[in-house]
């Protein structure tokens, strides 16, 4: 027999935003009040091959984009799908899965399913039937383990604080830049909050241009930004995301400093608390330099956006004074006040600092701010120009979001407000990653079926351009581009753009065996999507695919995506001639031919 582990309870999570995170923390915490030893721990922090000597398993995960794993579990999905490892690999092994999904994907909770299925494969038996949450409820993801609690735990982190004369002795001061890249990599390294990639900036951006696409009034507002690089250049292709670090409004950071009693000039480090063989320790980092605490809840703490999560509020029924306050907070957090708290908590989108000032009699230390208030997280955004075009330059196009809750309180992004109130002719500096999105770059040689309305036309401006560049040195395949929007003068994005690339020899040109497509949805009685348009013009649709083109789609998250999937679907079987089933197996290859991405949003 294989050796087995101690029985103490693992609990791996995999987490892009954090929501697994959470889940698993709080699943550990119930079993850890039934009496149980707990391990937990992200998948990217436990050795995959260690698997078969454990007992019992809770395995937490989330599932991006269109049914992705989280950037922290590729390695040990990899791992898991070795041809090597038997169907007894994990005999004697229990597990159960439990996943976070959004039923408006095609591939709701695709990993856990997925994750779940392999396990069985490898022996392992399943001690529930997995558990699928859906970011749809109403109530938002169901917790794996529902429980009511009793009892306050100690803070995962330990802050600690360090006098001036200190500071000023150990640690030099470095040039603006240099300093400001420190102190945001300082902030993520010690927050407890998880972050893909490397904790400092890849670059430094300068807003150079901030212009209103569409009209003034129409009830839209969608801006294009131009930047330029401050600090090294980073290299970029057409396809790649740009994550952006808002800045918070500093009237609201310096309330909420106030709300808490915190002093913004201390100088803290911040350290997480860990276990091992029930012991609780600290961990000490001699390399964590000091931070202002201002400058970390700047950085680090996002206390003016985003909506504080239940255990938050089971938290502050410990602290609450006011017995009315205790009483509201703990009916809040049981299940009979749980819709109630819906209600008054995601459904208005309340922030952590108006929840605060809602509870006045709350005090709650630091440490637990620093645990519980959610991380201030960079923003995402397709990049819409083309390296090869702007060198030394990234565009993106970015939707401003506002919005009105049930009860008129009036709601913004903190991004794209954020960017929308930036001056260009201001010296703002904009700590800005470069990652790589859900869509590859082309060949030159590989026809281009796009889809992309509303500002999901945004990188396939960046690919036009790139096709463009180097049509003027070699041969090139065309290009079909689908757009939509709602009204042809309100929010018709990039209308020169796209009219000047349809030219006879531009990249778009009916000419060179391409086209450039638009569907106003609400310029006559009859709505007109994509879709529709693709109908349309199904034969050239057929045309294109039957030469080898690639299919990239862009936009909204909610329907749209698989309403193209479906017009694929309809189109191949009507001008193949194939059965339905044959044409929907026909666009499933070319999925898993590499030949059909998608990068949608909600």
């Amino acid at each position: 027999m294989k050796a087995k582990q101690s029985k103490a309870l693992l609990i791996l999570y995999a987490t892009q935003t954090g929501n697994a995170m959470d889940a698993g923390e709080r699943t550990g915490r119930e079993a850890e009040r039934r009496g149980c030893s707990v391990t937990l721990l992200s998948v990217d922090e436990y050795d995959a091959s260690s698997l078969s000597r454990e007992e019992t398993v809770i395995f937490v995960v989330s599932t991006t984009g269109q049914g992705d794993t989280p950037d922290s579990m590729k390695v040990f999905w990899r791992f898991l799908l070795q041809r090597h490892l038997g169907k007894n690999w994990l005999e004697g092994m229990r597990f159960a899965v439990f996943g976070l999904g959004d039923s408006s994907y095609p591939k709701y909770n695709f990993v856990a399913k997925k994750l779940d299925k392999r396990l069985s494969d490898l022996g392992a038996v399943a001690l529930v039937e997995r558990g699928l949450g859906d970011d749809q409820h109403p109530s938002g993801y169901e917790d794996p383990v529902e429980s009511e609690m009793t009892l306050l735990d100690q803070p995962k982190v330990e802050v600690r604080y360090h006098d001036i004369g200190e500071v000023n002795s150990q640690f030099s001061v470095a040039a603006d830049l240099q300093s400001r890249e420190k102190d945001i990599e300082m902030a993520r390294l010690m927050s407890p909050g998880k972050f893909s990639g490397k904790s400092g900036p890849s670059c430094f951006l300068k807003m150079t241009k901030n212009k209103l696409l569409t009209k003034a009034g129409c009830g839209k507002d969608v801006r294009h930004f131009e930047f330029e690089f401050v600090s090294s250049t980073v290299r970029y292709e057409v396809g790649d995301v740009l994550e952006v670090l808002p800045g918070q409004n500093p009237a609201a950071v310096d309330v909420f400093l106030q709300r808490c009693n915190l002093n913004p000039e201390s100088f803290i480090t911040v350290h997480h608390r860990k276990q091992e063989n029930g012991i609780c320790g600290t961990d000490l980092d001699v390399s964590k330099v000091p931070i202002k605490l201002k400058t970390f809840v700047e950085l680090a703490m996002d206390v003016s956006s985003a909506s504080p999560r239940r255990y938050f509020f089971e938290v502050m029924s410990f602290f609450a004074t006011a017995q009315h306050e205790k009483e509201r907070l703990q009916y809040f957090t049981s299940p009979e006040g749980r819709d109630d708290l819906y209600q008054y908590n995601q459904k208005e989108r309340r922030t952590v600092l108006e929840v605060l000032e809602d509870f006045p009699s709350v005090q709650m230390p630091f440490e637990w701010l620093v645990q519980l208030v959610p991380p201030l997280k960079p923003r995402a955004f397709s990049i819409s120009s083309s390296p090869s075009a702007h060198p030394g330059q990234v565009d993106l196009t970015v939707n401003v979001v506002s919005w009105t809750t049930p009860f008129k309180r009036k709601r913004s992004g903190l991004c794209s407000t954020w960017l929308a109130n930036l001056d260009p002719h201001q010296s703002t500096v904009i700590p800005a990653w470069f990652q790589k999105g859900s869509l590859p770059p082309p060949s030159p040689l590989e026809p281009l079926i796009l889809i992309g309305p509303g500002t999901g036309c945004a990188p396939f401006r960046g690919f036009i351009e790139e096709r463009s560049i180097q049509s003027q040195s070699s041969t090139t395949a065309p290009i079909m581009f689908f757009f939509g929007c709602r009204n042809e003068e309100n929010d018709f994005l990039y209308r020169d753009f796209w009219s000047h690339h349809s030219q006879e020899e531009g990249v778009l040109s009916e000419a060179k065996g391409g086209g450039f497509f638009v569907a106003f949805s609400r310029d006559q009685p009859q709505k007109v999507y994509v879709q529709h348009k693709m109908r349309e013009n199904s034969a050239r649709v057929w045309d294109l695919l039957s030469e080898g083109a690639a299919v990239y789609v862009a936009g909204s998250s909610t329907k749209m995506p698989s309403d193209v999937l479906e017009a694929f679907e309809e189109i191949v079987s009507k001008e193949s001639g194939l059965p339905s089933e044959s044409a929907v197996r026909w666009v499933r290859a070319l999925e898993r031919a590499g030949k059909y991405h998608v990068e949608a949003w909600s």
